[in-house]
């Protein structure tokens, strides 16, 4: 398939801004997705439930067959089939608060177009900024990767083992978990919640785990196993699918008192997603 890196890095430098308010049911609703126990909701949002709001607002007419927003506007479009949030970076400046209003100013910052080991990939990097009352809040990096369709009797890829100690977490996905964290971040991406389209069209031999649950997963450990401190810095990589056939752990080990190495470890021992949160000292 042919792409056009020249046409698309037209799209470097594009901006928008949207505004939303940090409300309380979607909070309550993703606490009790994720089997929190019951209570007081939290004043401040724990890390990465920002994903919650700014929610896309594509129409029904706009989306394409794979449930995503067709492609253009201020994502570039590009042709390749396969659209993966392969990571980010995020940096901590100040908490969002229930009820507070906030904006967010989005930015292209690079497109990238390389050859891959299954064909042309293309490398889209977004920054967002949050600002309230206090100021900025928070800086975020988003890493999207374009791919094409898996060629046929291609070389396995290989993956990296995790680590065996550390603390962990067991995780049992399934088709209900799945389909409301989908309704939770207003994501129609097929691969999440209908098993016949994931199967037949795409190739995968079940539902796709959202790469930004498995996060917020790593996430919430890392402030588990950290208490009282007040968390400066996350970045995250998805290294290799994961899917609700089989139960996955959550797993993490502090690095000193202000580091938390983390990673997702599939029912193959296979390292699924890495990540590392770092406190303010």
């Amino acid at each position: 398939m042919e792409v056009d890196a020249e046409h698309l890095r037209t799209w470097v430098g594009r901006s928008e801004t949207t505004r939303d308010v940090v409300t309380a049911g979607p909070v309550r609703m993703l606490a009790a997705t994720l089997d929190l126990p019951p209570g007081d909701l939290p004043a401040e949002l724990p890390p990465l439930w920002h994903w919650l709001y700014f929610l896309p607002a594509a129409r029904q007419s706009e989306l394409g067959p794979d449930g995503h927003p067709r492609r253009g506007g201020f994502l570039p479009p590009v042709p390749l089939p396969r659209r993966m949030w392969a990571g980010g970076r995020l940096e901590f400046m100040a908490p969002l608060r229930i009820g507070e209003e906030i904006q967010r100013s989005s930015f292209i910052e690079d497109v990238e177009v390389k050859s891959g080991r299954t064909g042309p990939l293309c490398f889209v990097r977004v920054r967002h900024e949050l600002t309230g009352r206090q100021g900025l809040l928070l800086r975020e990096f988003h890493d999207i990767v374009y791919r094409g369709d898996t060629v046929a009797g291609s070389a396995a890829p290989q993956y990296e083992p995790a680590p065996a100690a550390g603390a962990r977490q067991r995780v049992v996905p399934d088709d209900v978990l799945l389909f409301r964290y989908s309704a939770l971040t207003f994501n129609g991406h097929r691969i999440h919640y209908d098993r016949r389209y994931v199967t037949q069209v795409e190739g995968y031999p079940g539902l796709v785990v959202h790469g930004p649950l498995m996060a917020t997963l790593l996430a919430q450990l890392a402030v588990r196993e950290l208490p009282g401190r007040r968390p400066a810095s996350f970045s995250f990589r998805a290294l290799k699918p994961v899917f609700d056939l089989h139960p996955f752990d959550v797993c993490g080990a502090p690095q000193g008192p202000a580091a938390i190495d983390l990673w997702i470890r599939d029912f193959e021992g296979h390292k699924a997603m890495a990540a590392r949160m770092e406190f303010a000292e």
